[in-house]
């Protein structure tokens, strides 16, 4: 299996912040005493009295660091707990709750649907507001009653500035809160402290919390509505609500009135019952995931069967064909994308290259039906090319060019016989006309300057002579230079373009006009302009919800190279340069196919190839309409893995309705262990939900209660808030294809 990518970031749980002093009024008395000696008088108690102010009945919007779901967002959340983080770690266990243990959190994050609130039955995030006083006496200035048992909290406890804050409430029908309402060790499981940092430096230490890095998270009891819907998330206050936290309490029938520190409200959109996971795991159930037809073959096929079989498993399929003549027939063919390593094309007869479709089709006469995959591949470079007139004016550009470079380093007095340089692209470069005529402006002819000005300049004497030479009829010869192994003056151009330095040269001094065409090649050898059908000619071989596993084969890509170079050839020079482009990027070695809901619903899935566990990257990534995805790459890979794309930290479970149990002792901790429940049957997690079809984790109550289960699972009495975190978090999935 491919090694995880290292670690580049650490994420811990920890259980509560509980302060060394709760919020609230507090009163210090210092007594001082003698022994033995009556001080009352003269050491006097002293009485100090000072507060710990904290927040209350309100928050501000700094104190809170993120919501999940983003507020006002739209996504499939049926599977996730809401939660939210708060930038003190230490808010959840500001105060603490009548005859309740420390680790229990004064706040709880509920979750209303549509039609659940009164005051707001489109879940649109509507709250009642009125002033502190008000709430506690449970009437407006008004006179008007405000409906809902409120919080009861002793008015001196209260600080003065407190009375006349504004506050947001909600009503909570007696019925819904006793369905929804967390219980209070169920309250101490979903509210815990985070902290994220750089990596430690070495595994399994454990360094002590940086407060920078500090956020508290609060987590709903309650999941979203699988058939969708608007929600809204309350952060409340159970701050003068304990008498509803004990056993049986009885909630008054009127409904509840909550202080509601912060809402926000999303949609969930309907569940389909198909996720990430689903569609991962049905793909990965593919028995044949390889780029071919699926064939059932006789149980005692005969030759001609036996060959037809053979071509199918590699990838190919039968398709109506046109002859020349202009008969029908059948004939095999396969495009570049192959079930099994493809052989090795032949040199074709008498060259290197083809230069019309004709010479790559073959013919199985021992059957009497064609292989048409490479002459396709020919017309079909050749036709691209056809169609881009922007490449077919930078082909003859360039080969314009060519040309002249190499008639030039043939012919050219300064560069004929002479030994092919890395100075000799340059001097094709050059004006060697310019060149020459500044010598003989300058030169007295044995290549002196300072002769030049004393005696006079070789072409002054020279058309001195002129006259004289062409009345006696005399004809001067130019004296050779001296061969030093470069290209002969005599002889053809095929022939010195057959050497690899010449050819070097002109692809060197022709550069600029070929950098175009050369870049155009690199896109038709990664198959970037090849139309869908060509790549996969039969539906039949990527049904829908579908992986498969291709190789790439080059022969396949080098003919249709050659049939986008086969336009515009004048001559056979047109043709020996067209080696010159030929040394394109490398066709790539194999590639995946997709074709799933996975491409348009996870747009931004992770996909990631390995070979012996080194990543591979990929030489081209591309989608063909809304559902079908390639990746090529340029080795041939033996794992593939699809990852659901990250989000953050979430809580939840997977689609298959089990969450991933986690190693919670050192020097592994987080590590997975397993699907939990791994018992079949199991969907939705629906085991551990209360029962009233409202969705909610039955974490501490009664029945089949989750937080036991899990400890139960990891053979311990009890889990901690933070270890109860940790099994909840909803870790982005990972499938793994392994390529046959």
């Amino acid at each position: 299996m491919p090694s995880t990518p290292p670690v580049q970031h650490r994420t811990r749980f920890l259980d509560q912040r509980i302060p060394s002093l709760y919020a609230g009024k507090y009163t210090l008395t210092t007594q001082q005493s003698i022994g033995g000696v009556n001080t009352a008088d003269a050491l006097p108690d002293r009485v100090q009295r000072f507060d710990v102010r904290g927040l209350r009945f309100a928050i501000a919007g700094d104190d809170v660091h993120a919501c999940y779901p983003l507020p006002g967002s739209t996504g499939l959340y049926s599977q996730v707990l809401p939660h939210v983080t708060l930038t003190t770690p230490g808010v959840p266990w500001l105060r603490p709750l009548a005859e309740q243990e420390p680790s229990v959190p004064w706040l709880a994050l509920l979750v209303f649907r549509e039609h659940e609130l009164p005051g707001d039955p489109q879940a649109i995030g509507r709250v009642d507001a009125c002033r502190v006083r008000e709430l506690l006496a449970g009437r407006l200035d008004s006179g008007q009653t405000l409906p809902g048992c409120g919080p009861q909290i002793e008015p001196e406890w209260l600080f003065a500035d407190e009375v006349d804050l504004v506050c947001s409430t909600i009503l909570v029908p007696g019925e819904l809160f006793t369905a929804i309402a967390p219980l209070p060790e169920e309250m101490a499981a979903l509210a815990h402290v985070r902290e994220g940092g750089p990596p430690d430096a070495t595994r399994g230490a454990t360094p002590p919390p940086d407060d920078e890095e500090l956020k508290a998270v609060v987590v709903a009891n309650r999941f979203p509505d699988v058939a969708g819907g608007m929600h809204v998330a309350h952060l409340v206050s159970f701050d003068g609500h304990e008498d509803l936290l004990v056993a049986k309490a009885s909630v008054p029938a009127e409904g509840v009135r909550l202080v509601s520190l912060r809402s926000w409200v999303f949609e969930s959109e309907p569940d389909s019952g198909t996720g990430f996971g689903d569609l991962v795991h049905n793909l990965a159930a593919d028995p044949d995931p390889l780029l071919r037809l699926p064939a059932r073959a006789p149980a005692d096929p005969t030759p001609v069967q036996r060959e037809a079989l053979e071509r199918i498993a590699t990838g190919a399929t039968a398709l109506p064909q046109r002859l020349a003549s202009g008969e029908r027939t059948a004939a095999f063919y396969r495009g570049p994308l192959t079930a099994a390593p493809a052989q090795a094309l032949p040199d074709p007869v008498g060259g290197v290259r083809r230069e019309s479709g004709d010479e790559a089709l073959v013919y199985l006469e021992k059957y009497g039906v064609y292989d048409t995959g490479y002459a396709s591949a020919f017309a079909l470079g050749r036709a691209l090319a056809l169609a881009d007139p922007e490449f077919r004016t930078q082909l003859l550009a360039w080969r314009k060019a060519a040309r002249s470079a190499a008639r030039r380093l043939l012919t050219h007095p300064e560069l004929s016989g002479r030994a092919v340089t890395a100075d000799t692209a340059s001097l094709l470069r050059r004006d060697l006309a310019r060149d020459a005529f500044d010598k003989l402006l300058t030169s007295d002819g044995n290549g002196s300057g300072e002769g030049a000005r004393s005696q006079g300049c070789k072409l002054a004497r020279a058309l001195a002579g002129a006259g004289a030479d062409v009345a006696a009829g005399r004809r001067r010869t130019p004296t050779p230079h001296a061969s030093s192994g470069g290209v002969p003056t005599a002889g053809s151009l095929h022939t010195a373009l057959a050497r690899a330095e010449v050819r070097e040269v002109i692809a060197a001094a022709t550069a600029t006009e070929m950098d175009p065409v050369t870049a155009w090649l690199d896109r038709l050898a990664v198959l970037e302009m090849i139309p869908f059908e060509h790549l996969v000619p039969d539906e039949r071989m990527l049904p829908g919800e579908s992986i498969r596993f291709f190789s790439i084969d080059p022969g396949w890509v080098r003919a249709a190279v050659d049939g986008a170079l086969s336009v515009g050839i004048g001559h056979t020079l047109d043709s020996d340069l067209n080696e010159l482009a030929r040394g394109v990027r490398p066709a790539p070695a194999c590639g995946v196919l997709l074709h799933s809901d996975l491409v348009e619903g996870w747009p931004d899935t992770l996909y990631t190839a390995f070979l012996d566990n080194r990543p591979v990257e990929p030489v081209r990534t591309a989608t063909f309409g809304t559902h079908v995805l390639m990746v090529l790459f340029p080795q041939v890979i033996d794992t593939f893995t699809a990852a659901e794309p990250p989000q953050g930290i979430h809580f939840g479970f997977g689609d298959l309705g089990t969450i991933e149990l986690r190693k919670i002792t050192r020097p592994d901790i987080g590590m997975p262990m397993g699907e939990f429940p791994d018992a079949p049957g199991d969907d939705r997690f629906s085991r551990f939900l209360r029962p009233g079809g409202h969705d909610v984790l039955n974490i501490a109550g009664t029945g089949d209660a989750l937080l036991p289960a899990l400890a139960q699972a990891h053979n311990v009495a009890e889990l901690s808030s933070a270890q109860f975190a940790l099994q909840m978090v909803k870790a982005p999935q990972l499938q793994f294809f392994v390529r046959p």
